[in-house]
């Protein structure tokens, strides 16, 4: 992980000073709303519909077993006892006090972190594959890039006040879990004839209103003219990107509106003038933010495949956590876990500070003192030994963290939606409760993967438009409805779901989701995954079940869950 030099302590210092006299000022009355707005924005805070938010960034998804007890620590402290994960890796709290922020953020610094550039119209957090530097099958480790390009663009005076919030994914991993293509800049690290490393450079994706795939502008970026590129894909959008409607300001409508070959040649244009000037990033520069993310003291170990063996054998609750939660580490004896925090009863993404503690500790005793937040909510252990697996899985009954239900249906990506969010339509997290609470463990592992992604509203936070199955919750005339997509993916071959037809009201969602299950049961074959299903089939056998006159009232989707 990357450590703060001195420059970056004092900087951060200087930033906490700061805020606490802007927040102090505006607590006298002596700032309105409006000039506290950018000022609260640019560190992280939001009013929402209950109390303030503060969103914390998380580079890259990684977490020392240190910071996570701090992060446990102001949950404790100032919030109520828990923190929400979000899908671009980063941690928000929900109810701390306006007052109280200067401290967090004081607080957050203690431990090289904070919650600068978390919102506003700047460029967010980057994010990558959590499974970056461990993948068994990778072009190249991600996240030094992802640390280049956050030092570039942290207090960048000329991206500070963009049209519009901006977002930058990092892919090297063969498997695409980064959500790479609906970014507004989508990089993934690819190799030329020549084994040179370089960038397939998409611009324009992104999800909220208007859901868009990003499209290619450059088939091999060198790696040395990765800040300069991005450099000038920011200048052409900060010059031209509309600031009259936000709805129509960000990078995804430039492009579409110019054209992805007339957008190429500005970019090109603008990138001629700083090719090969101070942001040409050198071999020496590039190594040293690669030294951040050196390999932990990795044991020289066994095949271990006869003792997992015996213990899949054994125990069969083990085996189905074993199967779903366990991955394939680049190194020989080594694992990748994912802990899966969707239980139901409990709001998706939701960690509690005893959690926090606990997995903190985990991560020291399994994992080098390291972890990573997915963009699926859920945390992952990155260098456990595979002969340890389950000890480790045993460890986590304590706290009910042994769940085995990652990638299943259950497991589901959700906004904290109109019970927090003042911006969202309809409730998020009471339906997300309401579906995991109409499928059996046995029936979540017959169904095998499918995602499930709910969003608040048109803000898109729950990833809807990129789930197997999206739900958007919607306002019709003052009463919550949630309509309901089919066919998105988020994967390297990345679609956007499809509306099946009109929107359906809470009560009804369970038997809705049990619907379309049950059409895909009925015509899947083998263990084709409920993705290639609907593409073989489409969407009709879906919507037919769904709008049938059995299935259009309530009573009877509700008996169908």
């Amino acid at each position: 992980m990357y450590r703060y030099d001195n420059y970056d302590h004092q900087m951060l210092a200087d930033r906490v000073a700061q805020f606490r006299d802007q927040t102090n000022r505006y607590l006298a009355g002596k700032l309105s709303d409006a000039e506290f707005l950018p000022l609260r924005l640019q560190n992280g805070l939001y009013v929402q519909r209950l109390a303030p938010m503060l969103r914390v960034a998380i580079p890259y998804g990684m977490l020392s077993s240190h910071q996570m007890r701090k992060l446990a620590f102001i949950a404790d402290h100032y919030d109520k006892g828990y923190g929400h994960l979000t899908t671009r890796q980063n941690i928000q709290f929900n109810w701390p006090r306006m007052a109280d922020v200067p401290d967090i953020l004081a607080h957050l610094a203690e431990v090289e972190m904070h919650a600068i550039q978390t919102s506003g119209n700047c460029i967010r957090n980057t994010t990558t594959d959590q499974f970056a530097g461990v993948a068994a099958e990778e072009t190249e480790d991600a996240r030094h890039y992802c640390e280049i390009i956050r030092q570039w663009s942290t207090f960048h005076p000329e991206f500070a006040y963009l049209p519009r919030k901006f977002k930058i994914a990092v892919c090297g991993t063969k498997q695409d879990q980064a959500a790479t293509q609906v970014h507004d800049i989508g990089l993934y690290i690819i190799k030329n004839a020549e084994n040179e490393t370089g960038f397939r450079v998409l611009v324009g994706g992104g999800l909220g209103r208007t859901p868009v795939i990003g499209s290619e502008i450059c088939d091999f970026l060198p790696k040395r003219h990765l800040l300069s590129y991005l450099d000038a894909i920011l200048r052409v959008y900060n010059s031209e990107g509309r600031r009259d409607n936000k709805y129509k300001a960000r990078i995804k409508i430039l492009v579409k509106e110019t054209g992805v070959e007339a957008f190429r040649d500005k970019v090109n244009q603008e990138w001629q003038a700083v090719k090969d000037g101070p942001l040409t990033l050198t071999d020496e520069e590039i190594a040293r933010c690669a030294a951040f993310f050196h390999d932990p003291a990795y044991k020289v170990l066994p095949d271990s495949s006869d003792t997992l063996s015996a213990s899949v054998h054994s125990d069969l609750l083990f085996a189905s956590w074993f199967e779903q939660n366990v991955s394939q580490h680049k190194r020989l004896g080594y694992s990748i876990v994912t802990l899966c925090l969707k239980q139901t009863g409990f709001a998706p993404g939701d960690i509690t500070s005893d959690q926090m503690r606990f997995i903190a500790n985990l991560a020291d005793e399994f994992s080098f003192g390291e972890m990573r937040i997915t963009h699926t909510q859920n945390l992952v252990l990155a260098d456990v030994e595979s002969d340890r697996l389950y000890e480790l899985w045993q460890a986590l009954k304590a706290f009910d963290l042994q769940a085995d239900n990652l990638g299943l249906l259950s497991d589901i990506i959700c906004c904290p939606g109109g019970d927090f969010c003042a911006l969202a339509n309809a409730k998020s997290i009471p339906i997300a409760e309401s579906i995991q609470r109409s499928f059996s463990r046995q029936e979540l592992q017959d169904l095998g993967q499918v995602s499930l992604n709910i969003s608040g509203c048109m803000n898109a936070c729950g990833h809807h438009h990129v789930g197997n199955i999206g739900i958007l919750g919607v306002d019709k005339k003052g009463e919550e409805f949630y309509q309901v997509s089919l066919g998105g993916s988020a994967s390297n071959t990345t679609a956007l779901g499809k509306i099946v037809g009109p929107a359906f009201s809470a009560e009804e969602i369970p038997g809705v989701i049990r619907c379309i299950m049950n059409v895909y049961q009925q015509h899947r074959t083998g263990k084709e995954s409920f993705l290639d299903t609907y593409d073989r089939i489409g969407m009709e056998p879906f919507k037919s079940a769904l709008y049938s006159k059995p299935t259009t009232d309530t009573a009877a989707l509700s008996h169908m869950a």
